[in-house]
């Protein structure tokens, strides 16, 4: 008989070798490509795609819409209004100096001047320039300011049936307050009448006139005013004023802006 040996499976294999042929008990190693985590061996599969996901598309009201070009058409209208209001600017008419009440108004008085409209203001229009010249002014004006239509007048000084008398007046019988144009005065006689009992006071002549014309003082410090009185006044105040004794005053506000 053939004797044969076998391996006893409780002995342990010889160092150094491993099982199947002799490869150590270390599980064999995998090439570089195997440890970088690409195996050589199997077939190039391509990665899954994943399909992307479909928006669903959002459904757009007509009334959102509807109410979205409203609002848009409202803020450009309301810039446009706006812009309009305070954007806008109109010619009109201004001081370039100072004009007092009463005299006219010369075309070197006047400005052009351009403002946003305002519904609040009223000044002239630039286009009233020439109206606006040979005016008289109605009171003091200052330079600057907007020239408004109560501002002037065209009513002239000296009214129908008027008498125009010459005031040779030195400047202790005028006022300290310089006379314009259209300025009520009140000529005081101070010589009296001579009438009345002994004793009792006589109360002063007075004459209400309207300023006409003021001229230029003379050499002995008189200054010539003119006058507008009623027909039936200038013969008497023609004599208070050639005797010499009298006074001019202003004419009480009131009176003053009645004239």
């Amino acid at each position: 008989m053939e004797n044969r040996a076998f391996p006893s499976p409780l002995a342990s294999p010889p160092q150094g070798a491993g099982p199947a042929g002799g490869d150590s008990g270390r599980p064999p190693e995998r090439n570089g490509a195997a440890r970088n985590g690409v195996d050589r061996g199997a077939p190039d599969r391509p990665g899954a795609v994943v399909p992307p996901r479909a928006l669903r598309g959002r459904r757009r009201r007509p009334a959102v819409l509807a109410l979205s070009v409203a609002l848009i058409a409202a803020g450009g209208l309301g810039g446009a209004a706006l812009y309009n209001a305070t954007g806008e600017r109109i010619a009109v008419l201004a001081l370039a100096r100072d004009v007092p009440a009463g005299q006219t108004i010369t075309s070197a008085d006047l400005a052009i001047a351009r403002i946003a409209g305002d519904p609040a203001l009223h000044p002239l229009d630039g286009a009233d320039l020439d109206r606006a010249v040979g005016m008289r002014a109605t009171n003091d004006l200052k330079r600057g300011s907007l020239l408004t239509k109560d501002d002037v007048t065209d009513q002239p000084v000296v009214q129908p049936g008027q008498q125009i008398v010459g005031i040779a007046a030195k400047h202790s019988q005028l006022p300290a307050t310089a006379l314009l144009p259209g300025r009520q005065v009140i000529v005081v006689a101070t010589g009296g009448s001579g009438d009345g009992d002994a004793g009792t006071p006589v109360r002063p002549e007075t004459l209400t006139a309207t300023v006409v014309t003021i001229g230029s003082a003379d050499s002995d410090g008189s200054t010539v005013v003119d006058v507008a009185v009623d027909a039936a006044t200038g013969p008497r105040l023609a004599e208070i004023v050639a005797g010499g004794k009298f006074l001019v005053i202003l004419a009480p506000a009131a009176q003053r802006s009645s004239g």
